[in-house]
């Protein structure tokens, strides 16, 4: 075994969460590489998601400089699979709701999944690749629509989501680094009423920064429930000195009294990039009466001078294309002199449910414009996914706590509640009392703050002024990486 493999486990072992680590062995040309027993190597696969780790030299050089290939290992389900929700009457405690806003109305436990709102935030960041493509591009539209596929594939995790992720408590904080993509995040819970959550994330070496504050105002309407996710996003690429905004779609859960729950995304979502006056305009469409639009988003690239440069278009449960405008339009015409004949079958077969609101049959695929250029795909949920709230991989690991991390985190992460750490485990009985403590400890501390007239402070970020948008907004006032922890509130 040579002198790069020492070294190579040294680096593995310099990771905060080292248990993740496995140093398989270096690769590059006319360099020696670790022999495995072929056994060992088929445990590997199975357990670990392999990935490339470049020591002094950039991924796309990886071959020019010494190149060590490194494991990481998270986990891949729940401890315990989700209760059903059959047995609960929801009606009897939505009925008295109808056009309320639903943050300050208890839910029964078993509707929510075992996630902090915080950690559901975190799951904009699962595919970071997209950002990182956006940072290696030279051409200010290939990186919007980059940056385009990104903001869409932020809100594929909620597709068949229909659990409610737990309201952070004031002062709870998520962390969460991955080496393996590139990136750390920190957020914290700055408001309780209204519940405000703000996040920043940053890579790991100096590309991006990615941050917002999001104030999620859920109102129910009898049949469904309705999520408008009030904030700002913003992206900045530093290498090219750009800084991009964006507000996510609305989102709404169909069929919450009675018949199969789905999910929709509509609205229209601008991206702005405010150092070029490019544009991307996208349309999540609502599904529609018969169900045509149901996932779709179309949209497109403008410059400063209002040219369209392509069209953006695909299905945010799926996957997401560019194309140039022309050839768009003329795949669209066609398209629509094969469906009129259709079309008015659908009308004389369909009727109306007053009952429920039927999910309309979802097109698996989407129909490629000859020309198109793939943005980006979707990845495949675990085969166990549907018992266990609908994660994806990246959201099965958020609230994993590995040995050696109850050392470095501050006792305010969401991994450390007690109530979201029982229903994981499947004691729905325990995460219901612990909830129900954990709300009354919070209320009392509220009272105990406006009998001494003391003002809340937050730890880790500041209401500021966007510099892009010039509205306000909580940023990250940096620190938190320091792992200096004192005086933070006893809050679980």
């Amino acid at each position: 075994i040579n002198g790069e493999f020492f070294f190579a486990l040294t680096f593995a072992l310099s990771f905060p969460y080292s248990s993740q680590c496995f140093l398989v062995g270096t690769v590059g040309p006319e360099m020696p590489k670790l022999i495995l027993r072929e056994n060992m190597c088929q445990i590997l696969r199975k357990l670990c998601v392999c990935v490339c780790v470049c020591v002094g030299a950039r991924m796309d050089n990886m071959y020019d400089t010494q190149s060590f290939l490194i494991f990481f290992h998270f986990r891949t389900s729940l401890p315990a699979a989700m209760f059903s929700r059959n047995t609960i009457s929801v009606w009897s405690i939505l009925k008295k709701c109808i056009g309320l806003e639903l943050s300050k109305i208890t839910m029964p436990i078993v509707f929510n999944e075992p996630l902090s709102f915080l950690q559901r935030i975190t799951e904009y960041m699962e595919h970071t690749y997209l950002i990182n493509r956006a940072c290696s591009l030279s051409n200010s539209i290939e990186r919007m629509q980059a940056v385009a596929a990104f903001a869409v594939s932020a809100v594929a995790s909620q597709w068949d989501r229909t659990g409610k992720p737990f309201n952070p408590l004031l002062g709870e904080t998520y962390e969460l680094t991955r080496e393996d993509q590139g990136f750390r995040l920190v957020s914290e819970q700055v408001s309780h009423h209204p519940p405000v959550s703000a996040f920043h994330a940053e890579s790991l070496v100096g590309d991006f920064v990615f941050h917002g504050s999001i104030y999620p105002k859920l109102k129910f309407w009898g049949k469904s429930v309705e999520a408008e996710p009030k904030g700002t996003i913003t992206l900045e690429l530093l290498k090219h000195n750009e800084g991009y905004t964006w507000s996510n779609p609305f989102c709404c859960v169909h069929n919450i009294i009675l018949g199969k729950l789905w999910i929709e995304q509509y609205g229209t979502v601008e991206i702005v990039n405010h150092s070029t006056g490019d544009k991307c305009v996208l349309n999540f469409k609502p599904c529609g009466m018969f169900g045509k639009e149901l996932h779709k988003v179309e949209g497109y690239i403008q410059d400063k001078s209002k040219k369209k440069h392509c069209v953006i278009y695909g299905k945010w449960t799926e996957c997401m294309w560019s194309v140039d405008p022309q050839a768009y339009e003329a795949h669209k015409k066609s398209e629509r002199k094969g469906d009129n004949k259709k079309h008015k079958n659908e009308e004389q077969e369909g009727a109306e449910n007053d009952d429920a609101d039927d999910m309309p049959d979802v097109q698996e695929t989407v129909s490629v414009v000859p020309g198109s250029t793939l943005l980006w795909r979707i990845e495949s949920r675990p085969a166990h996914s549907a018992v266990m709230y609908n994660f994806t991989n990246f959201t099965m690991s958020l609230n994993e706590l590995e040995p050696g991390m109850e050392a470095i985190l501050p006792h305010t992460d969401c991994r450390f509640r007690p109530d979201i750490r029982a229903m994981e485990n499947g004691n729905m009985d325990e995460a219901t009392k612990e909830k129900e403590r954990l709300e009354d400890k919070q209320r009392a501390a509220r009272k105990e703050r406006a009998k001494d007239e003391d003002e809340w402070s937050t730890r880790w970020f500041q209401m500021g002024t966007n510099p892009y948008t010039n509205s306000q907004g909580w940023l990250y006032t940096g620190g938190y990486f320091n792992r200096n922890y004192q005086d933070l509130p006893d809050i679980y």
